[in-house]
């Protein structure tokens, strides 16, 4: 292959044989590309952190990188390669991904590839108000925008009112859903700047005007080989979102008029032509089918998580054949030259994509942190699922990376066959140890407005509490017939688990077990300490998940035994988190009067003091959890009677009061409704 070196790419490194190749990313993606470049012979190292290693299964080589932000350290990245003499670098999605001082600092420093379309595209399509002048350039119809990013609310103040509300506030570049905010009254736009600046990595927002009610996600998978050859592989539906966050995705959309969609894909390969493009990249946009009008959205110049649609009804590896790309091949000798070109051509297969995700949604799908004690997911004919989970290695989910824990990839030659595969899917999938949105996904593919294509992006946002009661409802009726119905039953406690995400311990722990602890201080010179346990009951047994007992604990200066009870439960939280549960004043959650913090975060900010008069609905203060800012509200109103002492940065924990209030009375300081 390093005959095809192509030497007039100013805008790139050249496309050339790859021979070792880090994979700058972890979790399923890490896991597909080194299954895909094992498959092309290529040599693989994989990163890993502490308690995340399950993604490197399979890589030739492992390296263990200090911390979760070394993933974006490109100074740490260039060291590495070079010291493992890498010539390709595939950072997957997130992360690097469109960073084109990356690309173009891996080539200039390491003389390393960074797969992708390099920097000079990067920065032409990476950049979303750099994207909207060049669908302008290319006659695609876009939504009117500012013409510089801001941070100013002001500025911004300004604009919105001359275009109108509602607007929609984007981190220039965000992703992923963070830094984004619908702003559907001035009223709300101070606050919402606030946070969507906040999520920004430039700390740079731009505003242009919404387009939500009606309209759909619709996206184009578009591929290059940098010479102004490009291909379509169709479109692919994205409405199913929660917080601009995708999670259901199908190919093909579900419209049916083949011309609407046919001037969309048109509009893509126009905008893919005119700057060349190379490697994957997806092009979306949003489009109202009965309006007939389509606005350009963004450039995602990467692999997209939700590629795996595209595979299954194009047949097709796209990561396989970026890979080749990068090495110099053309469409022609890729798996393409048995793919349709025609915009109007029908694909004759239908594939919906599931992202089963470790979040709580009955606490507004935050974060749910803790070890997989155990899980199964489906299989079967056209069942497809992209995973790093693994058997054999533990897997912990913390509050350093996002919540996907896999992806379930169901096709079969139409939706209604792919909706009854689905549901079966689903019945078959169980996680446990942490929370899931495995409810909501059951009752999205059992909803006739999902069957029968009537969803707009802010469909799952407008059926949220219906969907989660019909989710529960369903997941409920799957429990009582896997305890009645399987053959399995009478086993059921050695082999297979509730529904209800319970667990049975594998350690046998009983009435009079007992242990001697030995505690050496590591100060030299420090004395040794021996403590003794006794178990006196045990009331729950989910060790090491959770354990309770009754015990007796015999103190090194005590005379006699003390009765205690003891409560153990697993933790990924952060040390300073935990040490914050001690430290800060917890809240219950059946006091009214209790606002508290329902989730593990980073303290943002905090937007009341005592005295203050607040209503209901109002932000008592803000919290981070995985790169996004989320406002915790009081349910009811009255003054304030206390806050918590924690400071801006600091972690806090699950439960932690953050006010507490009182019945309303004269003299307290009116605090605005944010």
């Amino acid at each position: 292959m390093e005959a095809l070196i192509a030497t007039d790419r100013s805008g790139g490194p050249p496309q050339r044989a790859i021979k070792r190749l880090l994979v700058a990313n972890r979790g399923e993606i890490a896991k597909r590309i080194i299954d895909s470049a094992r498959e092309l012979s290529i040599e693989t190292f994989a990163l890993i952190t502490a308690g995340d290693a399950s993604h490197a299964l399979g890589a030739a080589h492992v390296l263990s990188i200090p911390a979760p932000a070394t993933y974006l350290d490109i100074s740490a990245l260039i060291e590495i390669a070079k010291q493992h003499a890498i010539d390709s670098v595939h950072p997957g999605y997130g992360f690097l991904s469109e960073s084109a001082d990356f690309a173009q600092r891996m080539w200039n420093e390491a003389g390393v590839v960074v797969i992708g379309p390099g920097w000079d595209i990067l920065r032409k399509t990476g950049d979303k108000l750099a994207a909207k002048l060049l669908a302008r350039q290319c006659g695609v119809p876009t939504l009117p925008a500012m013409e510089n990013p801001t941070a100013d609310v002001e500025e911004i103040r300004r604009f919105a009112r001359k275009i109108g509300f509602s607007v929609m506030l984007k981190a220039v570049d965000g992703g992923g859903g963070k830094g984004i905010r619908l702003v559907r009254h001035e009223s709300e736009l101070e606050d919402a700047t606030k946070r969507a600046v906040a999520e920004s990595p430039s700390r740079q927002v731009i505003v242009e005007k919404a387009a939500v009610d009606g309209f759909r996600h619709i996206e184009v998978q578009i591929v290059g080989d940098g010479s102004g050859h490009v291909r379509h592989l169709w479109e692919r539906e994205c409405s199913i979102q929660r917080r601009f966050q995708k999670i259901v995705e199908q190919a093909p959309s579900t419209i049916k008029d083949r011309r609407f969609v046919g001037s969309i894909i048109e509009a893509a390969m126009r905008m893919a032509r005119h700057i060349r493009y190379l490697s994957l990249g997806t092009f979306e946009f949003l489009a109202n089918v009965d309006q007939r009008q389509f606005y350009f959205l963004e450039v995602n110049p990467r692999l997209q998580v939700e590629h795996t649609v595209t595979e299954c009804i194009a047949a097709v590896d796209l990561v396989k054949i970026q890979l080749e790309i990068a090495q110099g091949r053309k469409l022609a000798d890729t798996e393409l030259r048995n793919v349709p070109e025609d915009v109007m051509h029908t694909p004759k297969l239908h594939s919906i994509q599931l992202r089963l995700t470790a979040e709580d949604v009955q606490r507004g799908w935050t974060l749910n942190i803790g070890r997989i004690e155990g899980f199964s997911l489906p299989t079967g004919h056209r069942v497809r699922v992209d995973t790093h989970l693994n058997h054999r290695l533990t897997t912990v989910v913390g509050a350093d990376y996002d919540s996907l824990l896999a992806k379930i990839i169901v096709t079969g030659e139409n939706k209604p066959a792919v909706l009854s595969k689905c549901r079966r899917a689903l019945e078959d999938t169980w996680i446990e140890g942490v929370k899931t949105n495995l409810d909501i996904l059951r009752a999205i593919v059992s909803h006739s407005d999902f069957e029968h294509g009537l969803c707009d992006t802010l469909w799952l946002e407008k059926h949220m509490s219906n969907l989660l009661a019909s989710g529960l409802e369903i997941s409920r009726g799957l429990n009582i017939q896997q305890q009645t119905s399987s053959p399995l039953a009478q086993e059921k406690t050695q082999s297979l688990p509730s529904f209800s995400n319970s667990s049975s311990s594998a350690v046998l722990l009983r009435k009079n077990d007992a242990w001697a602890l030995k505690l050496t201080p590591s100060t030299p010179g420090a004395t040794e300490e021996s403590h003794h346990i006794k178990i006196t009951r045990v009331t729950r047994n989910q060790f090491p998940s959770s354990l309770k007992a009754d015990i007796e604990y015999l103190h090194p200066n005590s005379q006699k035994p003390r009765s205690f009870t003891l409560e153990v439960d697993s933790t990924n939280a952060s040390s300073s988190s935990i040490t914050a549960t001690g430290r800060r004043r917890r809240g219950d959650p059946n006091n009214p009067h209790h606002v508290l913090i329902p989730f593990p975060g980073k303290l943002v900010e905090l937007l009341v003091d005592e005295g203050d008069e607040i209503v209901p609905g109002q932000v008592v203060c803000v919290v981070q959890q995985m790169k996004m800012e989320l406002e915790i509200r009081a349910s009811k109103g009255g003054r304030v009677r206390w806050v918590t002492d924690a400071e801006d940065g600091e972690d806090v924990s699950e439960g932690t009061l953050a006010a507490e209030l009182e019945d309303s009375r004269r003299g307290g300081t009116i605090k605005p409704l944010l």
